[in-house]
This record gives C-alpha cells, sequence and structure tokens, in this order.
C-alpha cells in the first residue's frame, strides 16, 4: 500500500467517526455516501474521489469540533483542496475548494435549493458568505472545474442517510493511484 493510501486510511478511519454536522451520520458514513452517489452516477474516479475527501479540511484543521457551531468558519474547503492538491491534480483539488461556493451558487440559482438545506448547512452557509453577488457567480462559472464541484456539492446534500450501505473505504481509494499528482 502506498503512504498516501496509509495517510488518507489513518485520517478517515482515525479521525472520520465524529458525527458529522446534525445529521445522523459520522464522517466517514458522510464521505461514503458521497463517494457512493457519485460512482453510481457514473462520475469518473478523479470526482469519485474528490467526493470521498471533500471534506478532508474538517479532520486535518486544529480547531475542535463544530466549529460552526461556535461562529467560525473553518474553511475546510481551502485547508482541504491545499491538501490534496500537494497530492493530486485539479480533477481532485478543484472540485473540493469549489464544493463551498457551489453550495452559496446553488442558493443563488435555484430558487427552492437553500429550502432544501439542512439546519447546519444552512448555519455554515451564512458563516462562508452566503448566497452570491453577480459577480461571484460569474467568477464561479468560469473555473474549469465549477460544473464537477456542483455535481460533488449535490452529492454531497444527498448523503447524510444514516441507514445507508455502501462500499468500504478501501473500494473507493482504490482511485487513488490512478488520480495522484505526477
Amino acid at each position: 500500500m502506498s503512504d498516501l493510501r496509509q495517510e488518507l486510511l489513518d485520517i478517515f478511519v482515525g479521525r472520520a467517526t465524529k458525527r458529522y454536522g446534525l445529521s445522523g451520520v459520522n464522517q466517514l458514513q458522510h464521505a461514503l455516501q458521497c463517494a457512493a452517489h457519485a460512482e453510481a452516477d457514473g462520475a469518473p474516479p478523479a470526482t469519485v474521489l474528490a467526493c470521498l475527501l471533500h471534506d478532508v479540511g474538517h479532520m486535518i484543521h486544529g480547531l475542535g469540533e463544530n466549529p460552526a457551531g461556535r461562529g467560525i468558519d473553518d474553511v475546510h474547503e481551502q485547508l482541504g483542496a491545499d491538501w490534496l492538491a500537494e497530492r493530486f491534480g485539479p480533477e481532485v483539488s478543484e472540485p473540493v475548494r469549489l464544493h463551498v461556493a457551489a453550495k452559496r451558487y446553488l442558493c443563488t440559482v435555484e430558487s427552492d435549493y437553500f429550502d432544501k438545506l439542512a439546519a447546519d448547512s444552512v448555519r455554515s452557509l451564512n458563516l462562508q458568505g452566503g448566497r452570491m453577488s453577480a459577480e461571484e457567480l460569474a467568477t464561479f462559472r468560469a473555473h474549469p472545474q465549477h460544473a464537477e464541484a456542483v455535481r460533488l456539492r449535490r452529492f454531497d446534500e444527498m448523503a447524510k442517510d444514516p441507514r445507508a450501505s455502501t462500499p468500504d473505504f478501501d473500494h473507493y481509494i482504490r482511485h487513488v493511484e490512478g488520480c495522484r499528482k505526477q
């Protein structure tokens, strides 16, 4: 097993057992469900891996549990994407970097999206800047990975079912070697 695969296992198996927001799943279950939705949708391996790893920033920051509950934006998308960019190409890191912006985008362009958000997602949305301005919309749409970030975001919202059954972590990290930074 590569060092990177072991590092990911250490993070997700060792640190992802905490509850995911206010949902009935933990971080690992959320990650697995997000990746399972991507895989079921026929997403390419890089998107499946981005879905699996999109919240890695929550597990590598030093802010303790539930910083949003204390009014702190942990900027997990930036922290996680920077960490991933050292290890993977932009097909993995950039949808992660943009998945919070994708939430803001969808709240701006889809009239019913905001109403579908969980209470903790609404709270974090306010910390993350709320709905986008016209300039922010244009900047987001201009990013080459914006469509995959929106796709990831939709899977992210669906990945909160405490009764869901998914393949295990190793099923998805098989994509690591093919997506590694060269």
